[in-house]
């Protein structure tokens, strides 16, 4: 997939010069968590460049909100090499969201190549994007958020596939703040526990809806992808000299990732 600007413009609201603007690039924009830390990104005053591989929806989602849409898939390196160029030498912010979870199986019966997908998807496309954008970035001192999970903290069954890329997430960012400590960048990773997001559950199990389902069932308020955007829009908004190492977060009905309250029937 050759990765395009799908939209590309500055806009003037009310006589705002939007190009100066800080400059947020959110990955996996086109839905779930990207697309509302792209929305409250924008309200903050970023001007947003929303990257996903679903050109039609990115297009809309920067129309909305003023920014620009580049039709990225993170694991292609002629498309982030592509994303760079539209950037520019300006990147306030870096939201490494895009990533997923393939299959749930033991590792009995793994399956390599979705394995290898979440490998590709989870930590090197972190790694390419963040190595295209990191001369902007220290040229604007930026700051890197990178979206881990609990799975990079703690394992469980069906989630080895998954859980070891988020350790490998979480690897990546430790060592990239212990590189760049004389730099000008802020380097911070995001892991959410339970979010009931577009798309996850239901990619992760191939399209079985009742699977889907019953990962939340039972959970009154799970987290909902704005509660990831107001924790991504929070660290964004710290002073300069702060930074936000990890925060790690979850429902309230989440003691952990094998432990979630839930309650059927008539006693909800």
């Amino acid at each position: 997939m050759c990765c395009h600007v799908c939209e590309s413009a500055s806009v003037n609201n009310g006589g705002v010069n939007e190009t100066a603007r800080p400059v947020a690039v959110v990955t996996g924009a086109s839905s779930g968590i990207g697309a509302a830390t792209a929305r409250r990104l924008a309200a903050e005053g970023f001007d947003v460049v929303c990257a996903a591989r679903r050109g039609d929806r990115i297009s809309a989602l920067a129309a909305e909100i003023h920014g620009r849409a580049v039709r990225c898939d993170v694991t292609s390196s002629e498309d982030v090499a592509a994303l760079a160029v539209e950037v520019g030498e300006r990147c306030d912010l870096l939201v490494n969201n895009a990533g997923g979870a393939f299959g749930a199986d033991p590792v009995s019966s793994a399956d390599l190549d979705q394995w290898r997908a979440m490998y590709e998807v989870n930590v090197i496309g972190v790694v390419a994007v963040t190595k295209a954008l990191l001369p902007a970035l220290v040229a604007s001192e930026g700051q890197i958020v990178v979206m881990g999970s609990t799975a990079g903290q703690v394992s469980y069954e069906g989630g080895g596939g998954y859980a070891a890329a988020k350790f490998g997430v979480r690897a990546v960012v430790d060592t990239l703040r212990l590189e760049l400590w004389d730099q000008p960048v802020r380097v911070c990773e995001i892991a959410p526990g339970m979010v009931k997001s577009e798309g996850f559950a239901l990619t992760r199990f191939e399209g079985d809806q009742a699977k889907a389902d019953a990962v939340y069932a039972g959970v009154a308020e799970p987290l909902t992808s704005e509660d990831i955007a107001d924790c991504v829009a929070w660290v964004a908004t710290r002073p300069s000299h702060v930074n936000i190492d990890r925060m790690i977060v979850r429902p309230r009905a989440q003691a952990a990732n094998h432990k979630v309250h839930r309650v059927f029937g008539e006693a909800r």
